[in-house]
């Protein structure tokens, strides 16, 4: 058993058959096809090309992920607050990684978020004033970033 190899390549330079390959595994992972049959026909490929290929190819997202950044917030206990503040953070592009929230103590919880700082995403001090400025939201603090 020899070791494998691998390259980074630009993506001018794959054949077309891989670029579609990389696409038909987007479909599927997100759920816009059901089925390899409905992934492949939508991007012009043969199945078989794809199962040859599939385990092959890879995008790569290295540079695109962001920084991870981690709030508690302590927020009163009412109807449409948290999907404000989801809100929010999905209005600065930023992405949801987790979500906790505790049993409401005397009208208030406490909601700790993990979410991702993405190169598209708003600044983080813009992203956080929004939230603040949230009818109900009462403390915020950041907890940590990676």
């Amino acid at each position: 058993m020899g070791t494998e190899e691998y390259y980074i390549v630009k993506k001018k330079a794959l054949p077309g058959v891989l670029l579609k390959v990389v696409e038909a595994k987007r479909l599927l992972d997100s759920e816009k096809a059901i089925t390899v049959q409905e992934a492949t026909e939508q991007v012009g490929l043969s199945r078989s090309s794809f199962y040859k290929y599939k385990d092959d190819v890879l995008p790569f997202h290295e540079n695109a992920r962001g920084k991870t950044l981690n709030v508690i917030l302590q927020v009163d206990d009412q109807t449409g607050i948290l999907s404000a503040i989801l809100a929010q953070i999905a209005k600065c592009k930023a992405n949801i990684l987790t979500i906790q929230q505790s049993i409401p103590i005397g009208g208030i919880a406490s909601i700790a978020l993990g979410f991702e700082i993405l190169p598209e995403s708003a600044d983080v001090k813009v992203l956080l004033e929004g939230i603040r400025s949230i009818t109900g939201v009462h403390y915020l603090k950041i907890l940590g970033r990676e």
